[in-house]
């Protein structure tokens, strides 16, 4: 059996002031860096411990990350980023006040993709600052592979093949692993573990900042999971 941890970051400057965020890339409120170091000290005084960490490219992910592993000591353990594991994108949305997004596009084109698991958000134009592929931070990964926007099939589409070679080999392996990302990526990978169907999907929630640990079996197959903070109460 081995240990897979799946955390969403704390609270971003975003998510407190009521912006779609997506790609943007945006801090942690002084509440997100609370929880991260609470998130820490939980699994700390739950006996977690990591062998290898992954994350997305955003600093909101990255940061509750480095307060987590400091808080439990575990500074020099491995960490692997990639773009696969960044938020959803919200074409564009990203960076628009979500009251201002439905007055601005209609209530459908916002509300649809929360909705619906093919919804896609309206797309950023090519040319735009906020595409991915005019950033230089992403200047080594194929344009083709960057999105303009994202749906939620989209997005388990992008997360997959990583989870399939990048963290699932750590896990057969026996190492236990964290994954610290975002709301619709963790989505995916629990679709994955869980093999839940569309409509089970988009019933399911990620609170900012706390942890869900997964037992899994040789196969990766669950034998259980839960919430740290209710194994703690």
């Amino acid at each position: 059996m081995t240990q897979l941890v799946l955390l969403r970051h704390g609270e971003s400057i975003s998510n407190r002031d009521g912006y779609f965020t997506g790609w943007n890339d945006v801090a942690l409120s002084q509440r997100g860096e609370h929880q991260a170091e609470q998130a820490g000290r939980l699994l700390k005084e739950t006996g977690c411990e990591f062998d290898i960490c992954f994350t997305s490219e955003l600093r909101r992910a990255t940061d509750t990350l480095r307060i987590l592993l400091s808080s439990m000591g575990l500074d020099k353990v491995t960490t692997r980023q990639s773009w696969r594991l960044n938020e959803r994108h919200y074409g564009a949305l990203e960076g628009v006040h979500r009251i201002n997004a439905i007055g601005k596009f209609g209530i459908w084109p916002v509300l649809g993709p929360q909705l619906r698991f093919t919804a896609i958000p309206p797309p950023l134009r090519p040319g735009d600052a906020r595409c991915p592929g005019n950033q230089l931070r992403y200047s080594e990964v194929d344009k083709n592979e960057l999105p303009l926007s994202e749906s939620m099939q989209q997005t388990f589409s992008r997360v997959l093949p990583y989870w399939q070679e990048a963290i699932a080999p750590e896990l057969l392996l026996g190492k236990r692993v964290l994954v610290v990302s975002h709301r619709h990526v963790l989505r995916s990978l629990i679709m994955q573990l869980d093999g839940l169907s569309v409509s089970q999907l988009m019933k399911v929630t990620v609170a900012t900042g706390r942890p869900l640990v997964y037992n899994l079996d040789h196969k990766l197959d669950p034998v259980q999971h839960y919430y740290a903070d209710r194994l703690s109460a």
